[in-house]
């Protein structure tokens, strides 16, 4: 199973502190050294709307490149990409809304624009030899059109297919959805021949048990923020993902092997809480080990 750290993208975008390059590639450094295979690394977005993620290129610069780990960049339009590629990013994130009103909202591109940029995006990624991973956002509820239904995901994921990404990534972006939506999505997504990976949200504290139904049904990684950090500041109330040493706690003691160093995990979370003034919300850093 990979677990893929979202924090230094996600996990800060919606913080009030806003931390220099140099000390989210540190963050990234940390995350490597307690065994992260994947490290969503930076955002190649408008500096002036999310300035959080300003400076993306300069925290690819000052990376420690750990052997065998991989780094992505987090796109939403071509521009993105071709920031990220010239960047030197390992693996491209591009994501798009499942709703035209948070699409509209996030990314001023409506769902049908966004899957066309998708498959553009998969296409160039194909050319530059680079491994894509394609998101669906809000695919389990929107904060501006509600419910999402699972047949309109799903017919999205087909689409997708006509030129497959090499992962298409379900996005509870606003902590909605529950077990038997994720079951239902993914294997849905998996039937349609894709790879799938999924990102929960813990807003409701229903993340790691979607995290869990969707590992029954075959996901091939799943995303986590470490300490819990995160939340989108293009949807109201957003809260942080699920946090990478609670879900690192959790696999380890079903017997999934992660190669996540729990203990380092753990002291990443404390640090990055000194780094934002904060405590942070995941659990197992507070209550420690068992």
């Amino acid at each position: 199973m990979i677990v893929c750290d979202v924090g230094p993208r996600d996990g800060l975008q919606n913080e009030d502190r806003v931390l220099e390059p140099g000390s989210r590639a540190e963050l990234c450094d940390r995350l490597a050294a307690a065994g992260l295979k994947r490290i969503e690394a930076a955002s190649f977005v408008n500096p002036k709307l999310v300035p959080q993620m300003a400076g993306a290129e300069e925290v690819m610069a000052a990376l420690h490149r750990r052997p065998g780990t991989s780094y992505a960049g987090l796109a939403l339009n071509e521009m993105g990409y071709e920031r990220a590629i010239a960047a030197g990013v390992d693996e491209v994130h591009y994501a798009f809304a499942a709703t035209d009103e948070f699409g509209r909202r996030n990314q001023n591109a409506t769902t049908e624009q966004g899957l066309q940029t998708a498959l553009a995006l998969v296409a160039r990624a194909r050319s530059d030899r680079v491994p894509i991973t394609v998101t669906i956002s809000v695919a389990f509820g929107c904060p501006f059109e509600g419910p999402v239904s699972v047949p309109h995901v799903l017919d999205l994921v087909e689409r997708l297919m006509a030129s497959p990404p090499d992962e298409i990534c379900l996005a509870d972006t606003i902590g909605v959805g529950v077990p038997t939506q994720v079951r239902a999505l993914v294997r849905g997504a998996r039937d349609l021949g894709a790879t799938v990976g999924a990102h929960f949200h813990n807003t409701r504290n229903t993340g790691y048990a979607n995290a869990m139904a969707a590992l029954d049904q075959g996901v091939v990684s799943l995303d986590a923020s470490v300490g819990g950090a995160g939340g989108c500041p293009f949807a109201p109330k957003a809260t942080g993902n699920i946090a990478t040493e609670d879900l690192a706690y959790l696999l380890r003691g079903m017997g999934v092997d992660t190669g996540l160093d729990l203990g380092a995990l753990i002291d990443c979370s404390r640090w990055l809480g000194q780094q934002l003034g904060k405590e942070m919300p995941g659990m197992v850093a507070r209550a420690g080990d068992f």
